[in-house]
């Protein structure tokens, strides 16, 4: 099996704002799923952040999923991700948005899920960090339960229901394939040990940089005895920036101010994590003790080392023309990565660039790998 390629979106709007800045943002990211249909691309997935000003205006993506599933025939749809944790989205909430979108894409839907790492959204919806992670797992049972049952009931930690029949179903049976994401080691481990998949990360990292999670991971699949859903899902995707364009030269020109940007203000999203740790005077950060590393770097002046020269020197972002896109892919899948999440535009990449990086992919990279 060669490796697969995903379109993959935060839907930023860089400022300063127009009135139709959202707009645009909106539109031209239809466009781009569409062609990336056309050009044979695995998937398109979106966050879902809140409050994440520029970087991110994706809060209410499952109205954006079903727009682009009615637009396009074969690319799948991946949820990238539904946060679980309450009360961003109640477990029987996600069971039917999944389900609806499952049936109106005809089975394209891939169920990515985690907890959310930004002080900005668990401050703002009022979620204490050291639960996310005991939620996200309660919730994820409850909706494979509410999926695979004709009636389900749960007494759960955070959520109860009475017997229940919860409606629509998903097409896909008997679930759309199940994604967990995360930031650190031990978290690729325990994303492993539910025997789902793996949604990593390697923003502004040399691809090699995914060994190491990757081996984490696949002990959690070997110890995992029981999966979490009704089947195993033992896939390895990460996300990287991506932008490819006729010349190398043209193509580290349109990607510089966005490829440098995004690592440095997502680091700093990452830190604020352990800025309200610190706040709420928690000890133990658990299972965000990256976000106290992320911050570390940050006060000690090294998120500045994230130059346009190492990420071009590194391989930290898949960019130049098309031989060169390729090359670094090929890093990629030799550390065991199968499905590349491309993210075509980080913060500013004009349209019609994005529209040309698709394109290329599409026409010289994808057949690279096909089977």
């Amino acid at each position: 099996m060669g490796m697969k390629f995903a379109m993959f979106y935060e839907i930023p709007v860089a400022r300063p704002w127009q009135k139709d800045s959202e707009y645009i943002a909106y539109q031209n990211t239809i466009e781009q799923a569409v062609l990336g249909d056309r050009m044979g691309f695995h998937s398109f997935w979106t966050v879902e952040h809140h409050f994440l000003e520029e970087y991110s205006h994706c809060s209410n993506p499952e109205v954006l999923y079903g727009n682009i599933a009615a637009r396009t025939e074969n690319i799948r749809i991946g949820y990238g991700v539904r946060l679980l944790p309450q009360p961003y989205n109640h477990p029987v909430r996600t069971a039917e948005s999944v389900a609806v979108l499952d049936l109106i894409s005809n089975g394209r839907v891939e169920f990515g899920t985690g907890r959310s790492s930004t002080r900005a959204e668990l401050e703002g919806f009022g979620i204490h960090p050291n639960e996310t992670r005991e939620m996200w797992d309660e919730a994820l049972h409850h909706i494979v339960g509410c999926w695979t049952n004709d009636e389900y009931e749960f007494d759960g930690k955070y959520w109860q229901m009475p017997k229940r029949r919860v409606l629509p179903k998903p097409r896909q049976d008997p679930h759309p394939a199940i994604w967990g994401a995360t930031s650190s080691v031990p978290g690729h481990y325990e994303i492993g040990s539910r025997g789902i998949g793996l949604c990593s990360f390697t923003v502004g990292q040399p691809p090699e940089m995914l060994q190491e999670r990757v081996e984490a991971y696949k002990k959690g699949q070997a110890d995992c005895q029981e999966p979490v859903g009704k089947f195993r899902n033992d896939q390895v995707a990460t996300f990287t920036m991506v932008h490819c364009n006729e010349s190398n030269e043209k193509a580290r020109q349109i990607a510089e101010e966005s490829f440098v940007w995004y690592p440095k203000f997502g680091g700093g999203l990452i830190a604020s994590v352990a800025d309200y740790l610190a706040e709420l005077e928690i000890e133990d950060a658990g299972s965000y003790q990256y976000t106290r590393d992320t911050a570390k770097m940050r006060d000690e002046g090294l998120m500045g080392h994230i130059t346009m020269d190492y990420i071009w020197d590194s391989g930290a972002g898949v960019v130049g023309d098309p031989d060169r896109c390729i090359e670094v892919c090929k890093r990629y899948e030799a550390v065991g990565c199968e499905l590349l999440f491309c993210l075509f535009n980080p913060y500013n990449i004009a349209h019609e660039d994005v529209m040309t990086s698709i394109e290329l992919m599409g026409q010289h990279v994808l057949p690279e790998f096909a089977d």
